[in-house]
């Protein structure tokens, strides 16, 4: 590693912009999320920033001039915003009279979302830029890093790196239809999707939307920069307002999703419900930007005014899939947890977060927890596949 250099950086912007998009476009699973401008946003507005206990350290490797690798590293002194749960490990660490926190994530804040988290021209760059991040940890007497959500190449060089693997489960739906001659082809409509469910999630799918539709509730949907300042304004109000009657501040400011507008537009679907010409509802679904790889949607932030039967199922699954059917998405992901998303067609999938522990005794405790753990994940994986929603073959 003698002509490769690591550099540690104190926020999104000492990175160019276009270097960082270019170093991300060139991974096999890039991800909107992963965009300068949603980080850059995510800090400038104040959502993920030091006082909110995010305190970014973004790691970069260079060889001269040239930017061979770079990830988003935060600092954290709690453990909100990441989904990937590790309240347990920090209290035996305060049982034991040890520090948990500050701890390093490398991770899209708030975004449980799959995708390319450590950026790199190739395998051996991938391997030194988390060889890096090790040494930086170990630099600055953190007790832990943890990579969330990873690409299956930040995996395998994690795996290389000695890390080890946590799984968690997921649930997606796949525009992709079984044809006579074995090949896939995406639903020509919504009724071809519902046909190819079980009777009895079919029908329960109808009596959701008929609820919906009954009640007098109505859709429209804008992309990009047709999302005009007034539903972007209203759409917070929902958003803020549903995390609020949970208890919580919301996660992301408003200024975070009006920097989301003026430098990424093209990232962002929103979803509108209307009664008796009022809107009440909204939900905001994220889009794919490169036009090189497959369109995948992103079910990310919803919120309502009025209560009405179904109306969440409608807003945040059924008039996504139907647009990813019209339009030709290849995928829509529904997010962290929630085995409830089944019943609408989306099937569990398996993600991968890699996490390395400074203090020997409790890596090896974290590494035999993992193994019982990984085994859960594993028979709960196979359960999940005995109740398929689709029709048996």
């Amino acid at each position: 590693m003698n002509d490769y250099v690591i550099r540690v950086l104190a926020s999104p912007s000492d990175i160019h912009p276009q270097a960082w998009n270019t170093l991300l476009a060139a991974q096999p699973e890039p991800s909107p999320f992963m965009r300068h401008e949603y980080l850059a946003a995510m800090h400038d507005s104040g959502s993920a920033s030091p006082e909110r206990g995010w305190t970014p350290q973004f790691v970069t490797l260079w060889r001269g001039d040239v930017l061979e690798a770079a990830c988003a590293l935060y600092l954290k002194d709690h453990s909100y915003g990441e989904y990937v749960f590790d309240w347990a490990w920090a209290n035996a660490y305060e049982q034991h009279g040890l520090a948990y926190y500050p701890k390093a994530v490398v991770a899209a804040p708030f975004t449980p979302v799959p995708g390319a988290r450590l950026l790199a021209r190739d395998a051996q760059s991938r391997t030194l830029l988390v060889q890096g991040l090790v040494a930086v940890c170990k630099e600055q007497e953190l007790s832990s890093l943890h990579l969330l959500f990873g690409a299956d190449a930040d995996i395998a060089a994690c795996t290389e790196a000695g890390l080890m693997l946590r799984h968690t489960v997921q649930f997606h739906w796949t525009n992709t239809t079984p044809s006579p001659i074995g090949t896939q082809a995406g639903y020509a409509d919504f009724d071809a999707f519902l046909t190819s469910l079980s009777h009895d999630k079919r029908k329960k799918i109808r009596q959701e939307r008929r609820k919906v539709a009954d009640a007098g509730v109505s859709f429209r949907w804008s992309r990009g920069t047709d999302i005009s300042a007034a539903d972007w304004d209203f759409f917070y109000r929902c958003y803020e307002r549903t995390y609020r009657e949970h208890g919580n501040p919301p996660y992301l400011t408003r200024d975070f999703f009006q920097r989301m507008a003026d430098t990424l537009p093209e990232a962002w679907l929103l979803f509108v419900a209307e009664r008796d010409g009022r809107p009440i509802a909204t939900s905001l679904i994220a889009l794919s930007t490169d036009e090189a790889q497959p369109l995948v949607a992103y079910g990310r932030y919803w919120g309502a005014l009025e209560r009405v039967d179904c109306l969440h199922f409608e807003a945040c699954y059924y008039q996504p899939i139907a647009w990813c059917i019209a339009y030709g998405a290849a995928r829509f992901e529904g997010g962290a947890q929630g085995e409830h998303k089944m019943a609408r067609a989306l099937m569990p999938v398996r993600t991968t977060s890699a996490h390395w522990l400074a203090h020997p005794s409790f890596a090896d405790a974290v590494e035999r927890f993992l193994e019982r753990e990984g085994a859960g994940i594993e028979n709960y994986m196979d359960h999940l596949g005995e109740r398929s929603p689709f029709k048996a073959a």
